[in-house]
Parts: C-alpha cells; sequence; structure tokens
C-alpha cells in the first residue's frame, strides 16, 4: 500500500549545512522535487536573508557546488536559485529514489530539514531509510501514513518495519520491564545489529509512540 512519511535529517548530515550554520535565521523551501538521479531538489526559495548574505554562504558550503538566481519575489522577501549539489547529497536523494521513492515536498528550517516522502510500498521506505542512516545519517520519522486509508499527513503516525521489530523484541524480551530481564548489548546481538544503532532505533520508535499519544486531547491520552 502506498506510504507517505513526513522525516527529519539536520542540514550537517545532508545539504547546506555551511549556508544554514552562518544564517540561523534562514528558512528555505524547495520549488521542485520531481527529478531524480543526479539533480534532486534543484530549484529553492530562500527567505529570512538578503541576497549578499545567501550568495556568499552557496559560495562556501561545502555541499553546493553552482548556483544562480533565478527569481526574486514581487516584494523582494525571497529569491529563487537553482542549485548543484556534491555527491554526498545526491548519493543520500537517491536511495530515495532507488527504492522507488518520490519526494514530495522539502523544506529547511532551524537547521533541519523536513521531507514528505513517498513510497508505492512500507517496505520501500524502510529500506531507504536504511540505506540513508547507511552514511552515519541518523533519520527521524516524525509521521507515516497509509496514503489509501488516510490521506493526511498529520492524521496518524507510525513505525517503520526495523523500528517495529526492535521495540516488539525488546518487549517480548522484557527489555522494559523493571528490573530488566535483558541488557540493551544482548538485545542488540539478538537483533544481529550495534547496540548503538539498537538505541536509536528504540529512542525513535518511542518518539513515534509518544507523539502519537501526545497528539491526542488530554484526555485520550493512554496511561498504564
Amino acid at each position: 500500500m502506498t506510504t507517505i512519511a513526513e522525516i527529519t535529517i539536520t542540514a550537517a548530515d545532508f545539504a547546506l549545512a555551511d549556508t544554514c550554520q552562518s544564517n540561523p535565521d534562514l528558512e528555505l523551501r524547495v520549488e521542485s522535487v520531481a527529478g531524480e538521479g543526479k539533480h534532486p531538489m534543484t530549484l529553492v526559495w530562500f527567505s529570512s536573508c538578503d541576497r549578499e548574505a545567501v550568495e556568499s554562504a552557496l559560495a562556501d558550503d561545502s555541499t553546493v557546488t553552482d548556483f544562480k538566481q533565478l527569481l526574486t519575489s514581487s516584494d523582494g522577501t525571497e529569491r529563487l536559485y537553482r542549485l548543484e549539489y556534491d555527491s554526498n547529497v545526491t548519493e543520500r536523494c537517491e536511495c530515495v529514489f532507488e527504492y522507488d521513492g518520490s519526494i514530495l515536498d522539502a523544506k529547511v528550517s532551524d537547521g533541519q530539514w523536513t521531507l514528505r516522502l513517498l513510497f508505492p510500498r512500507r517496505e520501500s521506505l524502510s529500506s531507504a531509510i536504511e540505506a540513508i542512516e547507511g552514511f552515519d545519517v541518523t533519520v527521524d520519522v516524525r509521521r507515516m501514513v497509509e496514503a489509501d486509508r488516510n490521506a493526511d499527513l498529520e492524521a496518524s503516525a507510525a513505525l517503520t518495519e526495523p523500528q517495529r521489530e526492535a521495540i516488539a523484541e525488546a518487549y517480548r524480551q522484557g527489555y522494559y520491564d523493571v528490573p530488566r530481564e535483558i541488557s540493551l548489548e544482548e538485545l542488540a546481538r539478538e537483533l544481529n545489529i550495534s547496540h548503538q544503532a539498537l538505541s536509536e532505533r528504540l529512542r525513535r520508535a518511542n518518539r513515534v509512540l509518544a507523539g502519537e499519544q501526545l497528539n491526542q486531547p488530554r484526555g485520550e491520552i493512554i496511561r498504564n
């Protein structure tokens, strides 16, 4: 079933890290993300920053190989640039395309990328995230929904398959018991992953589940 997911990645792990660092109030939104292959996310609107500051930052940004201003908004507060990125950025985007995914939209605020992705199957999403994480990139899945069932991305949250497997096994093995029946290192060996990877996976899963509960009305929060 078609799956839409909202993920976040820090600019330091993805693209335009130097530009965001030198302009902390900068906001970006990608105009076009339909292209696949070597030139993804090339048209980007920049706001909350003047032209000189933007172009000076882009010239010094290690993730940008070329840029050109194309348009300025009528009120002069936004500028559209065509960007070309280095191989580190394109490799991360290709992880999405390799598993038949599409980038529906993308934006940057406070030094963090938020991307909305679409995949024909949830398993493809999980595989793409694992491939991106293979570059030592931390990916947070903030929202995920089966598009055929509910097109509103904010309406439900879910776990990726690796997160579901990790948290289910942790529960079965007594990791959440007091006292614990199994250590993180032992559980990681059971799952054949590093304890650091397992810790990250459980943290993200717990965050998704907590957010799912806290987004409900106060009286509906489930308590033990």
